[in-house]
């Protein structure tokens, strides 16, 4: 395999096909709130994103920590049917402060039919929260079946995780459906190509609620120190997406030759080294461009006319706080970005833009401790200010592999909102940045906003694994796999974000 170069920062990329684990960066005091999704330290000898230790020494990592709290059954309820799974949950308790909840289980095939609730205490008062609700469909925002990042780890069935605030108090009950209400709530709309079980052909008997429930409580650190604003790098041209794509399914975190800046671990450098054509190393944020400095900064072909929108700024993982020892050194790669599916995150919208880094940071921990995943799932999140914010490291022009969309996630990307959306309006801000961020990220790799792409199925619940399935260039969560994400408030919104897109390319 040809390994993959970013020259301006003097650093190469060898191809690897093995995926060395990170640790966590914190461990827990007590045996009921440790931290969660814990693994011994990897005996792999240090890849070249790994640094030297010189490095690595005296650069503090940003703090957080994820306590992991085993449910159990609850008191029998006068009015429960006999034999059916009784409800499991946590009474009232204690806890080291936290910002988002989740629930994980063992088996990540097994499905949760039931309802998870949770209710929380604000930190320092006696002041308790009404019940909420926690999306318990979350398995369409995964990695594909059969892949590296799927078979090759334990991951583990998970909620959607949800923003609570700074709580440190917490009660959740997680109620098993009756099998007339698991029929009710069944995402999947059958039929023969789709591949999906009707659902008469279940048995009717109650079922039982997955094995090893846990409540992941997660405390994101706090927000990374400001630092002084930098500049862009001049004399320097960016490739273009389709020039910057690698055949390559999985390349290591390039090591620095040269001397690192002092602030920067080895890993927050080779998280940054990716992206060292947009922006100097280290920096926060990738600097937005005008359309015609866009188009200079590619290699296009003499006299070709590409339909590029102008870059959006970008908040990049270290400007929102990222621990990169979280994550697998490696990054992973596939072809091409023929298509974004837009997402909303499910996490609620009680959170202030300010607090979006915080939210960014929990749902990174929870993606990569809780559910055991490689990285964050997605490869850009949008806030309901219309800020972007880099997501899955490995490059923000190029085609970085995502674990966002189950069965779709090869030659695709991944945009989160932040919030959810089913019954309230996404802000006018949000749609915009989707439409800025698409128009450039799209044009780099030649994609038309308003067009259609034809993409194979890695199978889901909607196209079993092999079907080629014509879909919009910018499509919504639904589109590949039966779920009510991206909510229909943000969903109705896709059309005027490809229209927007696409005449920021100049179409």
């Amino acid at each position: 395999m040809r390994a993959l170069l970013v020259t301006s920062a003097g650093v190469t990329c060898a191809m690897a096909l093995t995926l060395p684990l990170a640790t966590s960066a914190t461990a827990a005091p007590t045996p009921d709130l440790h931290s969660a999704s814990s693994r011994p330290p990897s005996t792999t000898p240090a890849s070249p994103g790994a640094g030297p230790p010189a490095v690595r020494a005296g650069a503090a990592e940003p703090a957080g920590s994820t306590q992991s709290l085993p449910l159990a059954p609850l008191a029998a309820s006068s009015d429960r049917v006999a034999g059916a799974p009784s409800v499991q949950g946590l009474p009232q308790r204690d806890a080291r402060p936290f910002s988002l909840v989740g629930v994980v289980w063992d088996d990540p095939e097994a499905e949760l039919h039931g309802t998870v609730q949770v209710r929380t205490r604000a930190t320092g008062t006696t002041r308790w929260s009404e019940w909420q609700d926690i999306e318990t469909h979350n398995a369409e925002h995964a990695a594909d079946l059969g892949s590296a990042e799927r078979e090759g780890r334990t991951v583990r069935g998970a909620t959607a995780p949800l923003w609570v605030g700074d709580s440190d108090g917490v009660e959740v009950r997680v109620r098993p459906h009756s099998p007339e209400e698991s029929d009710h709530h069944e995402h999947a709309e059958p039929s023969d190509h789709h591949g999906s079980a009707q659902p008469q052909d279940r048995a009717a008997t109650p079922v039982p609620l997955p094995e090893g429930l846990r409540l992941e409580l997660v405390d994101p650190g706090e927000d990374p120190a400001p630092e002084p604003a930098r500049s862009a790098p001049t004399g320097r041209s960016a490739p273009t997406g389709r020039a910057a794509a690698t055949p390559a399914v999985f390349a290591d975190t390039p090591s620095t030759a040269a001397v690192l800046p002092e602030a920067l671990t080895a890993e927050v450098a080779a998280a940054s080294a990716v992206n060292a054509e947009l922006a100097e190393l280290g920096a926060t944020a990738i600097p937005a461009l005008t359309q015609k400095e866009t188009l200079e900064s590619v290699n296009a072909a003499p006299g070709a006319k590409p339909y590029i929108g102008p870059r959006p700024k970008i908040i990049t993982r270290k400007g929102w706080g990222a621990d990169e020892k979280l994550r697998e050194r490696n990054f992973a790669y596939t072809k091409t970005v023929k298509a974004a599916f837009v997402h909303h995150s499910a996490t609620g919208n009680n959170y202030t833009c300010k607090q979006a880094p915080s939210v960014l940071r929990s749902i990174y921990r929870y993606h990569v401790k809780s559910s055991g995943w490689r990285d964050f799932g997605y490869n850009f999140a949008v806030d309901k200010c219309g800020n972007i914010y880099e997501g899955r490291a490995g490059g923000v022009s190029k085609a970085v592999l995502g674990a966002h969309t189950l069965g779709f996630n090869t030659n695709t990307m991944g945009i989160a909102v932040l919030g959810s959306y089913g019954s309230t309006n996404p802000p006018a801000a949000a749609v915009t940045a989707v439409s800025k961020l698409t128009a450039w990220k799209l044009g780099l790799f030649g994609a038309n906003p308003k067009g259609k792409v034809t993409l194979v199925s890695g199978g889901s619940n909607k196209y079993k694994a092999g079907v080629k399935v014509s879909m919009n260039v910018i499509s919504g969560h639904r589109d590949g796999f039966a779920t009510e994400c991206p909510g229909a408030r943000l969903y109705k919104k896709l059309g005027t974000a490809r229209t927007s897109s696409a005449k920021l390319q100049g179409r």
